[in-house]
C-alpha cells in the first residue's frame, strides 16, 4: 500500500473520528433494536478498524502498535461515556471492542489482510 497510503490513512482516521463521535453522541442512530446487539456492533466496528489499518501497516510491530492503540481507544471512549451523564460505562463494551481488535488482527493474517494491496494493484497500477 504505497500509492494510496495517505488516502487509506485519511479514511481510517475519519472512521476513527466517526466511531468516537457515535460513541459519545447523546443519541446515536440505532439501526437495530435487539437486546445485546450493541456488543456485536462494538466488536464489528473495532474489527473493521483493525482490518482497515492492517491494509496500511503490514509489519507485525506496526500491527501490534495499531492494536494497542485501538484497544486503548475503546477503553478511553468507554470511560468518557461514563462521564457524559447521558451514556453508560460498561466493561462488556470494552471487552467487545478489544475482541473486535483481536479478530481484526487474526483475520488480517488471511486474505482479508491483503485486500487493499490487491485493489491497489488491480485498479491503480
Amino acid at each position: 500500500m504505497h500509492k494510496l497510503r495517505k488516502p487509506w490513512l485519511a479514511l481510517g482516521w475519519l472512521w476513527v473520528a466517526t466511531v468516537v463521535y457515535l460513541s459519545l453522541a447523546p443519541s446515536p442512530p440505532e439501526p437495530v433494536h435487539i437486546q445485546g446487539i450493541d456488543k456485536l456492533e462494538h466488536a464489528l466496528a473495532y474489527c473493521l478498524l483493525m482490518l482497515w489499518f492492517c491494509q496500511v501497516y503490514v509489519r507485525r510491530t506496526q500491527r501490534l502498535f495499531a492494536a494497542v492503540l485501538l484497544i486503548a481507544l475503546g477503553m478511553i471512549v468507554e470511560l468518557l461515556q461514563g462521564m457524559t451523564g447521558y451514556r453508560y460505562f460498561e466493561y462488556a463494551d470494552m471487552l467487545a471492542n478489544a475482541t473486535g481488535v483481536m479478530l481484526g488482527w487474526v483475520w488480517s493474517r488471511t486474505g482479508l489482510g491483503r485486500i487493499g494491496r490487491a485493489l491497489e494493484t488491480r485498479f491503480f497500477k
